[in-house]
């Protein structure tokens, strides 16, 4: 097993030095970035209209010659998947490099694409409405995750998050079953209601209150009233009832239909969101920290030995990814266009070698077991002890 250099040992001002001329070498973000970013946009809008499309041509062809067969079932499935791709993709290629300000700086870029104006206010309806408040995650993903990575008071610390299951007595085998079904519905159970209670957080330290440490979820009180009103009915009455019944002139057959592959749809867009997501900090072998950084050449070096990437490649690879396999660039310059990150990483590979820190790049599948392992108990982060 190849040795690494420690921690305390590694050139922190180089390093920070070697990272920060990247930006020279790329150079401001320019219209082809927000091109691709467009390009990324329509794939994904298209294999949700296409999804839907197949629904409803499916449920005529049921209705009209009462065909249900094996084959009506496949395509019904193919139909929800790509649902769920384009909702992932709504998340991960478009949403998330927009709220981190990736494109702001693009030359005569329309404001419904810089940070400022995506998805705010009555704009969600449009651009990106799901479980979560848009702001609500921009606080929690954008400042307390990527600025706390490996810490007590990153939000996504899955060990921390876990430990109640971990610690507990439950019998391995049920803890696997609790993890699984976690993964099938962590948007609703875990970031809407966490994306909120840390937001919550944010006022309540400003106004010197004590932190709120547990979700609400109850309609009668301030929080879950919020929860409820602004995160999860928007969205269910949306998905759930208004898309369906756009189908109803085929019928009330259709509807179902619509219904039924919404729900399987949505069942993979959690696996699929969670599957490129979790990983990418979780595992036996990344970091986590006692302490804040104190330098920007320490906040480097914790965004490489806390994060790992997938398999890389095509823009297709990539964009079914979520562009979430780039995740040591994205965490070293969060609000870069996706498109430098295809650019950037050689030149970042090429920094850990001269600086000897392990580059992490494995199939995303391993990655996931990896992190199940972490989730269950089987494996710990590994600690910089006082660092």
């Amino acid at each position: 097993m190849e040795k690494y250099t420690d921690y305390d040992k590694v050139d922190k001002e180089q390093l920070q030095i070697d990272i920060d001329n990247i930006k020279m070498t790329l150079g401001t973000p320019t219209q082809e970035d927000f091109q691709h970013l467009l390009k990324l946009e329509r794939w994904g809008r298209m294999s949700n209209i296409f999804g839907y499309i197949l629904i409803g041509i499916i449920s005529y062809i049921e209705i009209t010659h009462g065909i249900n067969s094996f084959l009506f079932w496949s395509l019904l499935i193919v139909s929800a998947i790509a649902v769920a791709v384009g909702n992932v993709s709504r998340w991960a290629n478009v949403t998330h490099p927009i709220l981190h300000g990736a494109y702001d700086k693009v030359p005569n870029i329309p404001k419904r694409y810089t940070s400022k104006y995506y998805a705010m206010d009555n704009r969600r309806w449009l651009d990106w409405l799901d479980w979560i408040k848009p702001e609500a995650w921009a606080y929690e993903h954008n400042i307390m995750h990527h600025y706390h990575l490996g810490e007590d008071d990153d939000p996504d610390n899955v060990e921390n998050n876990l430990r109640w299951l971990t610690t507990s007595n439950t019998p391995m085998w049920l803890r696997y079953v609790i993890v699984y079904s976690f993964a099938s519905l962590w948007k609703l159970t875990y970031y809407a209601p966490n994306t909120l209670r840390i937001l919550d957080n944010k006022a309540r330290k400003k106004a010197k209150l004590p932190e709120n440490k547990d979700y609400d979820w109850s309609p009668f009180t301030t929080n879950g009233k919020a929860l409820w009103l602004d995160y999860i009915l928007p969205y269910s009455m949306v998905r759930f009832v208004i898309i369906p019944m756009l189908f109803l002139p085929l019928g009330w057959g259709a509807v179902i239909n619509v219904l039924i592959m919404t729900v399987v749809a949505e069942f993979i867009n959690n696996i699929h969101s969670f599957t490129v997501i979790v990983p990418n900090h979780s595992a036996g072998d990344i970091y986590r920290f006692e302490t804040p950084h104190k330098t920007q050449g320490e906040f480097y070096l914790r965004q490489i030995m806390g994060s790992v990437n997938y398999n890389t490649g095509s823009d297709l690879i990539d964009f079914s990814h979520g562009w979430l396999n780039y995740q040591i660039e994205h965490h070293l310059f969060p609000n870069l266009p996706l498109s430098q990150y295809q650019k950037m990483q050689p030149i970042v590979k090429e920094i850990c070698i001269k600086h000897n820190l392990e580059y992490r790049q494995e199939s995303v599948f391993k990655r996931a077991y990896m992190t199940i392992e972490l989730m269950v108990g089987n494996a710990k982060l590994l600690k910089v002890e006082g660092m």
